[in-house]
């Protein structure tokens, strides 16, 4: 296994590990004949990929990037986001990974900003991105992929420097908050680094080989799991990433099996959808020992498991702190939404509205550090340009995970809910602000609260409770109308799926919303509500 420490920086380190790994499997792709780039599959070993990085950063280089660059990467789950990834940090450019499923708003304010300097995208988003760049005054060059060898222009402004050093920001990525503007989480190289060699050395039911492993993540690159969690992994163990386009239900088996996937990675919204499939001999047919992730429904777990003949090992990580904990430890908890446990480097604390510590067994906020000398020591460096909501979730030298955990007699921490008000579908955290503000600016709405619903796909999902205008006119029209503007303005996924007329939003003298008064006495299931409309089919990915 390749060996980091303190000073190590993520060029560095990946040349090292080409080196000791040439001959390896770095990169695959499986085959799909219905994908627009490597139909037939791809693989690239470790070798092949530091000649290509090298390259790559002799581009960049002659054109000025380095330290104080930030370019966006709209490449989907391409290979060649991380080729890009490792040249630019090699130089000491920040990577800011763009989504395509975003509309042109929601990624003309991340190019903004992040003040991007250059986007590299493939053809068929570059109308996306020319749309968002109509929405924000941060003109960043553009290029897409196959003209990046012989298109790349001279960077507009000077490096800072040529060199990175293991606190240089290798990443940017935006995640949801509270006040419904995504925040840009920064991450070091040490970061990155730290969070690899952390799932790397696990153990126990996720014990990894050295040059044995294939990692099969069907997650997007521009969420911290794929790109950093399980890349650094497989690459500090000599060990191989398998990249496809993203989950599909009828290529999951196909693609693990063709791509002889040792490791799986997962979100709780996959499990009912394979178990959903008609059972069969062939269930069994694959060379997975285990799978990482989270989310997956109690009541399914035990089944998964006892069908597919691997363990599902739930975590618990995010964006701003991907160390993860793993029930990876003989004897699991499985079915009880278990985490695992607080160890040496991951300090856990679960405390009250005041940060007092609640009793053993009972809810309370998950707060985190590294140590009391270095509380902060491989978290994110802070959101960026937002030193105060750094400082807010830093208080009291813990980082406030937002979750609301319990820990039993044990130690081992289960996961209860969230306290903010995030709503995670498929794995998305989706802030209700945002989707709110959207809708409070239509002429129709009077007045809303957006909030989460149990969902048995997709974990949850979004609700939003609209009080129309007199004016309004029909009642199914304006619905429909509503939801074709958030659906125009917002991602997919953010469009509700569920919505309910009424009356009046409770709030307080402060005008805040009293979202548990919204619904009549005794209501368990807000689904159930007479008038309730089900829009779930509506939302389709463009």
């Amino acid at each position: 296994m390749i060996a980091i420490d303190e000073q190590s920086t993520l060029g560095e380190t990946f040349f090292r590990a080409a080196d000791a790994y040439a001959g390896n499997a770095f990169l695959a792709v499986p085959a799909n004949p219905a994908r627009a780039y490597a139909p037939q599959g791809a693989e690239i070993s470790y070798g092949e990929a530091a000649t290509q990085v090298r390259a790559l950063m002799q581009a960049y280089r002659e054109a000025g990037y380095g330290v104080g660059h930030r370019i966006g990467l709209l490449l989907e789950n391409r290979p060649e986001h991380l080729l890009h990834k490792l040249a630019m940090n090699a130089l000491g450019v920040c990577c800011v990974p763009l989504s395509a499923d975003h509309r042109p708003g929601e990624m003309a304010y991340v190019i903004g900003h992040a003040r991007i300097d250059l986007v590299l995208c493939i053809e068929s988003l570059e109308p996306l991105l020319r749309a968002a760049l109509k929405e924000t005054p941060q003109q960043p060059a553009v290029l897409t992929l196959g003209r990046f060898g012989t298109e790349l222009r001279p960077a507009a402004r000077r490096a800072d420097s040529a060199t990175p050093d293991s606190q240089s920001p290798a990443s940017v990525l935006y995640t949801s908050g509270t006040t419904g503007r995504p925040k840009g989480c920064v991450l070091s190289h040490r970061y990155e680094l730290a969070a690899g060699d952390w799932y790397a050395r696990c153990g126990g039911l996720a014990t990894f080989g050295e040059g044995t492993e294939r990692i099969y993540n069907p997650l997007p690159l521009f969420h911290v799991n794929a790109s950093i969690f399980s890349f650094y992994c497989a690459m500090l163990k000599g060990n191989c990433q398998i990249q496809t386009d993203r989950f599909q239900t009828a290529r999951w088996w196909t693609e693990v099996r063709e791509s002889r996937a040792t490791v799986v990675h997962y979100l709780g919204v996959v499990v009912p959808m394979l178990l959903g499939q008609p059972e069969s001999a062939g269930d069994r047919d694959h060379q997975v020992r285990f799978a990482i992730g989270a989310g997956v429904e109690p009541q399914r777990h035990a089944i998964f498991e006892r069908r597919f003949g691997f363990p599902l090992i739930e975590i618990w990580g995010m964006t701003e702190m991907v160390r993860a904990m793993f029930d990876n430890q003989l004897p699991r908890e499985v079915g009880t939404r278990a985490f695992g446990r607080a160890q040496p480097g991951l300090e856990v604390r679960l405390v009250d509205d005041a940060d007092a510590d609640v009793p053993e067994g009972a809810d309370g906020e998950m707060v985190i550090r590294y140590s009391a000398e270095t509380p902060r020591k491989d978290f994110f460096s802070g959101y960026l340009d937002d030193p105060r909501a750094t400082e807010e979730a830093w208080r009291g030298g813990w980082f406030h995970t937002g979750d609301i955990v319990r820990r039993d007699a044990t130690g081992m921490l289960h996961f209860v809910d969230r306290r903010k008000n995030i709503i995670r579908r498929s794995g998305e955290n989706i802030a209700a602000y945002e989707i709110e503000a959207l809708l409070q600016s239509h002429p129709l709405v009077e007045n809303v609260a957006v909030l989460a619903v149990r969902d048995e796909l997709r974990e949850e999902e979004v609700l939003a409770c609209i009080v129309l205008r007199p004016d309004a006119g029909d009642a199914d029209a304006a619905v429909r109308t509503l939801f074709d503007y958030c659906n125009e303005k917002l991602s997919y996924y953010k469009a509700p799926g569920w919505v309910w007329l009424t009356d009046q939003i409770p709030t307080t003298s402060t005008q805040k919303i009293q979202r548990h008064q919204i619904f009549p006495a005794g209501t368990t299931d807000p689904r159930t509500l007479a008038g309730m409309r089900d829009l779930r089919g509506l939302k389709k990915r463009n």
